[in-house]
Order: C-alpha cells, then sequence, then structure tokens
C-alpha cells in the first residue's frame, strides 16, 4: 500500500493494486478544520487523482479519532482581514470543488464530528458512510455565514427543499441514526467501521469497469435536474462513449467465457 502527501495536512494511500484511492484528511490537531493550507492541499490531491487513470474509486477519510472534519479553521479565520478572506475564498472554494469534480465514485467515510465544510466535503462525495458516533450538521448561519462549500446546493439535492432549508436554516447538528433516517448519510455501521466499510464497499465498485464507472458518474452529474428528455440524452451521450471502448469488448467476452473480466480501462 503506496502513500504520497499533498503538503502537511492530506495523505493518499492506495488500496485494491492502486484502484481505491483513500484521501485521508490529517490535521489531527486541529480536527481536520480547513485552513487555507489544507484547503489548497485537498484540491491538488483531488486534482492528481483525477488524471489518474489507475484510480477507479476515492474514499475520503480521517486520521482523528473523534471527527472528520470540524469545517473551516475559525481560528485562522479570526485573524484575517476583508481582503484575507476575499484571497482566500477561491483556495477554498477549490477545495470543495475538486472533491465534487472527482471524475470517479467518491465515498465519505464519517465518524466523529462532520460539521460546517467538513459536512460539505462528505456532500460533495457520492455517497456517505457513517459509524454511530457521527454529528453531522451546517451551523454557518449561527456565526454569520451561510455554508459555501457546495451546501445550500447539495443538501437539498439529497433530502429535499424544505428538509434542507430547516437544516440550515436552525445550524442544528444530528446524530448519526436521524442522519440516516432523512438520508443525510448513506450507510450506517458500528462504531469504529466507517472507514473499512467505506473500503469495502470501493472495493467492489472498484471491480467494474473504469471506463464505465467514469462514464456512469458523469451521466448521473450531468443529468440531475434536467428534464426527462434532456437527461435522456446526457445518457445517450455517456453510453456513446462507452460503447465502443475496450471495456465493453471485455466485459462482454468476460461474461461469455464465464470468467473475471481483465480491464483496459480504455
Amino acid at each position: 500500500m503506496g502513500e504520497e502527501r499533498f503538503g502537511e495536512f492530506v495523505l493518499v494511500r492506495r488500496h485494491e493494486d492502486g484502484h481505491v484511492a483513500e484521501l485521508a484528511l490529517d490535521r489531527p490537531k486541529a480536527m481536520n478544520a480547513v485552513s487555507t493550507d489544507m484547503a489548497r492541499s485537498l484540491a491538488a490531491a483531488c486534482a492528481a487523482l483525477g488524471r489518474d487513470r489507475d484510480v477507479r474509486v476515492v474514499v475520503l477519510t480521517s486520521t482523528h479519532e473523534r471527527a472528520f472534519c470540524v469545517g473551516a479553521d475559525l481560528k485562522e479565520r479570526n485573524s484575517f482581514s476583508d481582503a484575507d478572506l476575499v484571497r482566500q475564498r477561491p483556495v477554498t472554494r477549490g477545495a470543495y470543488t475538486g472533491v465534487l469534480e472527482l471524475p470517479v465514485p467518491s465515498i465519505a467515510a464519517l465518524h466523529g464530528f462532520a460539521l460546517g465544510g467538513g459536512f460539505e466535503i462528505a456532500l460533495a462525495c457520492d455517497l456517505i458512510v457513517a459509524d454511530r458516533t457521527a454529528v453531522v450538521g451546517l451551523p454557518e448561519v449561527s456565526v454569520g455565514v451561510i455554508p459555501g462549500g457546495g451546501g445550500t446546493q447539495l443538501l437539498p439535492r439529497r433530502v429535499g427543499a424544505a428538509r434542507a432549508a430547516e437544516l440550515i436554516f436552525t445550524a442544528r447538528r444530528v446524530e448519526a441514526a436521524e442522519a440516516r433516517e432523512w438520508g443525510l448519510v448513506d450507510q450506517l455501521v458500528e462504531e469504529g467501521r466507517d472507514r473499512a466499510e467505506a473500503l469495502a464497499l470501493a472495493a467492489r465498485i472498484a471491480a467494474n469497469s473504469p471506463v464505465g464507472l467514469r462514464a456512469a458518474k458523469q451521466a448521473l452529474r450531468l443529468g440531475h435536474g434536467l428534464d426527462l428528455r434532456a437527461g435522456l440524452e446526457v445518457e445517450d451521450a455517456a453510453w456513446r462513449s462507452v460503447a465502443f471502448s475496450g471495456d465493453r469488448a471485455e466485459g462482454v467476452a468476460a461474461f461469455n467465457e464465464k470468467r473475471a473480466p481483465n480491464w483496459p480501462g480504455e
């Protein structure tokens, strides 16, 4: 299992012959609060993983025992002038966008606190696995701002406009059982099992065609929110991008030969 560090606070580990990349938030002294440096590193790691054709799934995890990520680094922000905040904005936005625009399936593994920008990082993923210690929420209005890492757009897409409004307007924290009931997370697992279960899910996904996975994610993301006719056109374009690929030929051959496919990835 190889490791690569991006800056001081982001660590990437490889699993499943390099097909599963674990992107670990690694700023334990601050419960993974997102500083300017950490945001820059997160964006760089996502960009590198997006370019790596060996990567089929990305799992976002935390090295802190009691938190996934507590959101923006408010201690750093407290020292900012207005000009500093303006300069920081594209850096932090690039971090959240980097996760959102990963071209392969992404899974967040949550335990403990996933608040503010921390929960927005999870919302930017395709799937969220949480253990029973997880506490999620978007508390930004309680400190005079709004969710600015995609929360106002991603949360209603996940749970609907009214539930998103209630959570954002009240700034309340939601514990794991209710989060699962509301659809804020997708899988609820036993305490301490979030990382292992997310990696196991990633391994099952990574067994499939890398060409198919990227195209399926593109169709899902681009088609969301469109009317049915437009969505089907998005799907057709994605289908055409894979229909004549080496992966399609290998998948059909492997099925007929009753063997596991050896994906060429093209």
